[in-house]
């Protein structure tokens, strides 16, 4: 039977966005709300961050080494682990209630990161590309919550969730051009059960999504289909990545920030969980800018 274990003791008060390095051995993860990256090392349990003065909302490890990252004011790169950032562009200046929320490279280099609009009176957070050039693209809008990023092993699926509507949606995606078009309805969880958060893909091209306030995360087909689900001790895990050396360390990230009530029944929230699975996960694709 798959027991889900604590990876890293920790009170995130949002974990996020967790992303393994199969070159260091690490796992990196930011907790938005903190705005900190952090980086957690499973051989000795020592985890670091860096520290901001703005959120964090996602990040993509670089092919020549450092971060991309997705900040409230844009996006940034940061060269090495303790070095200046350096801004590239902001597709949503003047927007000052949004913050990018979700997102990662495809097989080119390209970044993909979506935003947040929290008073969510309206669809104002969209799905934006930025090239290894720094040009940014909007490819997707009308959304409230951006989340659930994901490609196929072939990048020719592009998944994305909307994560208050409790949908994820599935599109075609060319690779060559970075065209996402065609999106159409991959699976609709019902109310009141948890919501589509972060995912994460694996070598069968089944979609791997944490269910927000469902304390669990659910493996889906390529067809939408639900093939399993597991149990996580805390009601809110947010975001799946797989790591080790085999890649069939799936680790999930959660949040802390919770009323007393639901700590008391989930006193791990905030924590890093690990459970091994069966089916290894892909590697994570690097921002090639």
């Amino acid at each position: 039977m798959r027991k889900v274990e604590v990876a890293l003791k920790v009170k995130a008060n949002l974990g996020e966005c967790p992303r393994w390095d199969e070159i260091d051995e690490k796992l990196y993860w930011v907790d938005i709300n903190a705005c900190q990256l952090h980086r957690f090392d499973p051989a000795t349990g020592r985890d670091d961050f860096l520290q901001f003065e703005e959120e964090i909302g996602c990040f993509s490890l670089r092919q020549q080494g450092g971060f991309l990252l997705a900040m409230r004011s844009g996006f940034y790169t940061l060269d090495d682990w303790c070095t200046e950032r350096t801004f590239i562009t902001d597709p949503e200046v003047g927007l000052e209630k949004n913050r990018f929320n979700d997102g990662r490279a495809d097989a080119y280099g390209r970044m993909f990161a979506g935003s947040v609009y929290p008073p969510k009176d309206y669809g104002g957070a969209s799905i934006y590309s930025l090239t290894p050039k720094g040009e940014a693209r909007k490819w997707v809008g009308n959304l409230l919550t951006a989340n659930g990023i994901a490609f196929s092993p072939r990048m020719d699926i592009f998944y994305y969730a909307d994560t208050p509507t409790h949908a994820i949606q599935r599109c075609d995606y060319d690779l060559d051009s970075s065209v996402v078009s065609n999106c159409r309805l991959f699976h609709q969880f019902p109310l009141g059960r948890g919501r589509p958060d972060g995912a994460a893909v694996d070598s069968e091209g089944c979609y791997w999504t944490a269910l927000y306030e469902g304390a669990r995360v659910v493996r889906l087909s390529p067809d939408g289909e639900i093939l399993d689900e597991i149990p996580v001790p805390a009601k809110c895990p947010t975001m799946v990545a797989f790591g080790g050396a085999d890649m069939k360390t799936l680790y999930i990230t959660s949040v802390g920030d919770r009323p007393d009530v639901e700590l008391q029944e989930y006193p791990d929230s905030g924590a890093i969980f690990k459970v091994v699975v069966d089916v290894p996960g892909l590697r994570e694709c690097r921002f090639a800018g």
